[in-house]
C-alpha cells in the first residue's frame, strides 16, 4: 500500500463518521486552544512583569548616578549615594566601552519655569489663577532632556499622543503632573495636546548678587508620558535641555556660588545590559569606574521565580487538557478497530502487511490530530486577542502602558499545532498496533 493509498483510505475512515470524527477534533482543539492561550498569556505575563519592574524601560537598564558609590552596599537594588561626581562626556565614553553594554544614554535635566496657555475649553479657568494675566500660575519645575530616538531604552511611557521630534527646541511632553496642577482630568490626558507653553530659563549670575535674567521660549505639546528618568514635568530632546542649560549657567560653575545647581554634565546615564545575567557584571565594571548604580537587580530575579512556579501551573493545565483530548483520540480509535475488524481482514487477505494497516490508523489519527491543533491554536491566539484588549483598557484608564504580544503569540501556536500532531500519534499507538497485529482469520471470522 502506497502513502497515497494509505491517506486517502485514513480519510475516507475519518469521514465515514462524521460525528465521532468531529468530536475528536474538538476535543483536541479545545486542549490545544487552552495550551497555547495559557502558554501566550504566561509569556507576556513575564515580559510584562518584567518591564514594569524596569519602570516602563527594559529591565536590563542600570541607572548611573553623578555620585560616588556607597562603600556599605554598592550592590543593592537602590544604594545609598556617596559624594557628588561629575558625569561627563568622558564617563559616558568609558561605560560605553565595557563588555555587555548595548547602549547608555545620557540624561540633562534643567530647572525652568512653565507659564501654561490661557484658560480655554480644555482648561476652564479656576480659582488662584494669575489675576494679572489671566493665566494659570507659573510653577517651578525640571526640563528632563533625553535621547528621543532611543527611548524604548529608558523608563517613558507615552501615554497619549506623540513624543517630540529628535532634536525638536519647540516641543515637548508633559507627564500627568502637568495636568494635576492645572486640575485636569488624568483619564483625558489628550486634553493637553496641541497647547503651547512658555518655559523660562533663569540665568545664573556670573557675580552674585547681580540681577538675574531670563530667556522665555514657547513649546508645543506633543504627548503625554510617564517617565522615571529625572523628576521632571517636562520631557524634551537633549537639544533643548542642552540649549537651555548653556544659557542658564553661561560658563559659570554652580559649586563657585553656592547655589543648587547641578555640577554635573549629565545628571544621570541610561545603560542598558545584553542579558539579565549581565546586569550584575555590568554595574560592578561602572563601580570600578567611580560611579554609583541603581538597578531592580534582586527584585527581578526574586519575582522570575515566583513567575517560573506560575508557569510551570499554567503549563500543567494545558497539558491535563491535552491529555483529556489524547484519551478521547484513543478511545475513538479503539472503536474504529472493533468496526473495522472485517476491513482489517479483506485488507490483509489481499495482501496489506501489518505496517500498512498500523499507517491507516495512524495517518487518521494525525489527521484528527493537525485539524484539531489548527482550529485549537486559532482559536488560542483569537482568546489571547480579546484579552489583550480587555487588559490594554483597563490599562489605559490607569495611565499605563498596555501589553505587547509582539511576534512570540504566532511561534507558540504552531507548536500548539506540531504538539497536538504528536500527542494524536501517541494517542493513537496503542489502538493502532492491536489493529496491525489482528490475523486475518480473526478478522475475517467476526460479524
Amino acid at each position: 500500500m502506497s502513502l497515497r493509498d494509505g491517506f486517502v483510505l485514513a480519510l475516507r475512515s475519518a469521514l465515514r463518521r462524521p460525528a465521532r470524527t468531529a468530536l475528536t477534533v474538538v476535543a483536541v482543539a479545545l486542549g490545544s486552544a487552552l495550551l497555547v492561550a495559557l502558554a501566550v498569556i504566561s509569556q507576556v505575563a513575564d515580559t510584562r512583569v518584567i518591564s514594569q519592574l524596569g519602570r516602563g524601560g527594559p529591565a536590563t537598564a542600570i541607572d548611573v548616578a553623578a555620585a560616588a558609590p556607597d562603600p556599605v552596599s554598592p550592590g543593592s537594588d537602590n544604594p545609598t549615594l556617596g559624594p557628588a561626581k561629575n558625569l561627563d562626556d568622558a564617563a559616558l565614553a568609558a561605560i560605553r566601552r565595557l563588555p555587555h553594554v548595548t547602549s547608555a544614554l545620557p540624561i540633562v535635566s534643567q530647572p525652568v519655569v512653565v507659564v501654561p496657555p490661557p484658560r480655554g475649553p480644555a482648561i476652564p479657568t479656576l480659582a488662584g489663577d494669575d489675576p494679572d494675566r489671566g493665566l494659570p500660575r507659573p510653577f517651578t519645575t525640571t526640563a528632563v532632556g533625553i535621547d528621543l530616538g532611543a527611548v524604548r531604552d529608558l523608563p517613558v511611557t507615552l501615554l497619549a499622543g506623540r513624543l517630540p521630534a529628535g532634536g525638536s527646541t519647540v516641543e515637548v511632553a508633559v507627564t500627568l503632573d502637568y495636568l494635576d496642577r492645572l486640575h485636569l482630568d488624568l483619564r483625558r490626558p489628550q486634553a493637553v495636546l496641541g497647547t503651547e507653553v512658555e518655559i523660562g530659563a533663569p540665568q545664573v549670575p556670573a557675580q552674585p548678587p547681580a540681577q538675574n535674567r531670563a530667556r522665555w521660549s514657547r513649546a508645543a505639546i506633543t504627548g503625554v508620558v510617564a517617565q522615571q528618568v529625572g523628576g521632571g514635568t517636562l520631557l524634551t530632546s537633549l537639544t533643548l535641555a542642552r540649549t537651555e542649560r548653556a544659557w542658564q549657567l553661561a560658563g559659570v560653575d554652580g559649586r563657585s556660588l553656592g547655589l543648587p545647581l547641578p555640577v554635573s554634565e549629565y545628571a544621570s546615564i541610561v545603560v542598558v545590559a545584553d542579558s539579565l545575567g549581565s546586569v550584575h557584571a555590568v554595574r560592578a565594571a561602572i563601580s570600578g569606574l567611580g560611579y554609583s548604580t541603581s538597578a531592580p537587580e534582586q527584585l527581578v530575579a526574586t519575582v522570575q521565580r515566583y513567575l517560573h512556579v506560575v508557569d510551570v501551573v499554567l503549563g500543567a493545565i494545558g497539558l491535563i487538557a491535552l491529555l483529556i483530548a489524547a484519551l478521547g483520540i484513543t478511545n475513538a480509535l479503539l472503536a474504529a478497530v472493533r468496526e473495522r475488524r472485517p476491513e482489517i481482514g479483506v485488507l490483509k487477505a489481499i495482501g496489506a502487511r501489518d505496517s500498512d494497516v498500523l499507517r491507516w490508523f495512524l495517518t487518521e489519527a494525525l489527521i484528527c490530530g493537525v485539524a484539531g491543533g489548527l482550529l485549537g491554536a486559532l482559536g488560542g491566539l483569537a482568546a489571547v486577542a480579546l484579552t489583550a484588549a480587555a487588559v490594554n483598557g483597563y490599562l489605559v484608564q490607569q495611565g499605563l502602558e498596555g501589553v505587547d504580544l509582539g511576534g512570540a503569540p504566532w511561534t507558540t501556536g504552531l507548536a500548539g499545532v506540531a504538539g497536538s500532531a504528536v500527542l494524536a500519534l501517541l494517542a493513537a499507538a496503542w489502538p493502532a498496533l492491536r489493529a496491525a497485529r489482528l490475523p486475518a482469520r480473526d478478522a475475517m471470522a467476526t460479524t
